[in-house]
């Protein structure tokens, strides 16, 4: 049963205003209440100010969205500390014997930095900023070296805490902490892919690596290593007040901050310039999705009023396709959308729509949100728009296409972890289920 062909042109109409608005420019929070008031105009009377300020309020006024904040406060502390040299310096001596060496610290470290940033380009940077010169001064081969440092970098978005997955928690109506929860595992396992890809790739292409270096002893490795330990010592206590109830996901971002903060004044790099800097950039992105999530808010109330999601996912359930089929012809859309917009535009885009087929096709909402963050993933390193390959580019003082090809492999490992979890979507469950057995 096809839709009826009043709302196929109200659609059509809605969603070439949007792409219209997005092309001139456009603040995409600011396109989106322009794409509501249309929706609201062409098909309802519906006072328009009351519906705005209710929306608005509802989608800000919340609890859980006071971590978003919190999170990418946390991070940009971390950003401006001396962690990435540490970081590097600390897990070589560790991962020296792994075919494939030094590579693995890309991957281990961008895990590490992950779980206290939240954000895919800061991963990528940070690292990035001591492990690229190292890399390059020991003889590693530099497509290696990039790709796996942009892939590693989208680890970002997937360990916890991560603000995309805060995003899609408001967005989706779920738990903060079991979405969190869901990204662990899946976080290891694309750990586990790439540094297994390291392995073989060093295995095929032995004169690409240089000679080992010379062992250390335990001691040493204990030493280079100390610096590193109340970095994990945080990370540690923020998984365990997730996973025990310990706390909420925003009294554990609170908690996050207040680390951060300190290891900054450990570290020596905590200062009014860096603190008054990285309060400003976490203001001023934080305002950023506030204004987008506020902006979905509204056309998102606007669509239900002109009933095109639910007359798409009715439509979708008429074509009886296998919920196995409903993914791939998902993923195949948000690896294409992933092309021309970034990873919290696509989670806020999409979610009226899909979300209604997800739940008619019987998947889980909390699984779901892994899924998207996966396939946000790539769209980090997909070009045009890839934020980690810009990232790339410019401290590699590479072009965009050799940046890009570099990061390819990395792109079809996360398909993989796509297939796996969707095959074994235990994978995701298991830590929400068992922190949340009701």
């Amino acid at each position: 049963m096809f839709p009826d062909l009043g709302l196929v042109t109200t659609a059509v109409i809605l969603l070439g205003l949007l792409i219209g608005l997005l092309a001139f420019g456009i603040w995409i929070g600011i396109a989106l209440l322009i794409v509501g008031f249309a929706a609201i105009v062409m098909v309802t009377p519906v006072p328009i100010g009351p519906v705005l300020a209710t929306t608005v309020w509802s989608s800000s006024a919340s609890w859980s969205l006071a971590a978003l904040p919190l999170f990418i406060w946390m991070g940009e502390i971390l950003f401006r500390t001396r962690l990435s040299e540490q970081m590097f310096l600390g897990l070589a001596p560790w991962l020296n014997w792994l075919p494939g060496r030094l590579l693995h610290v890309n991957v281990v470290g961008c895990g590490v930095f992950a779980a206290v940033s939240g954000s895919s380009a800061a991963t990528c940077a940070t690292i990035g900023k001591i492990a690229l010169p190292e890399l390059k001064k020991r003889g590693y081969d530099d497509l290696m070296s990039l790709g796996s440092l942009a892939g590693s970098g989208t680890l970002g978005l997937l360990i916890p805490p991560s603000i995309p997955m805060v995003v899609y928690a408001i967005a989706a109506n779920v738990s903060v902490i079991q979405v969190f929860l869901a990204g662990f595992l899946p976080g290891l396992l694309v750990m586990a892919l790439y540094s297994g890809y390291i392995l073989l790739w060093s295995a095929l292409n032995p004169r690409k690596s240089p000679p080992p270096e010379p062992r250390t002893s335990f001691g040493f490795k204990l030493r280079s290593s100390a610096k590193l330990m109340p970095v994990l010592l945080l990370i540690a206590f923020i998984f365990c007040a997730l996973i025990f109830g310990w706390a909420t996901a925003t009294e554990c971002a609170a908690w996050g901050v207040t680390g951060a903060l300190i290891l900054a004044w450990w570290s020596g790099t905590l200062t009014w310039a860096t603190f008054r800097e990285s309060l400003l950039s976490a203001t001023r992105l934080t305002v950023t999705i506030m204004l987008i999530l506020a902006g979905a808010a509204f056309t998102t109330a606007a669509m239900a009023y002109t009933g095109i999601p639910a007359a798409l996912a009715a439509w979708v359930e008429s074509l009886q396709l296998s919920p196995y089929v409903l993914i791939a012809a998902l993923t195949v859309m948000y690896i294409l959308l992933g092309c021309l917009i970034d990873g919290i535009s696509m989670i806020v885009l999409t979610t009226v729509v899909v979300l209604p087929m997800i739940k008619q096709a019987g998947f889980d909402l909390i699984w779901f949100g892994v899924f998207l963050i996966i396939l946000v993933e790539m769209a980090q390193i997909t070009p045009p728009v890839g934020f980690n390959l810009f990232v790339l580019q410019n401290m590699s003082g590479r072009d965009s296409f050799t940046v890009a090809r570099s990061a390819l492999p990395f792109f079809f490992l996360l398909v993989a972890a796509v297939v796996i979890i969707t095959a074994f979507p235990d994978i995701a469950l298991w830590l929400p289920r068992l922190a949340f057995p009701g």
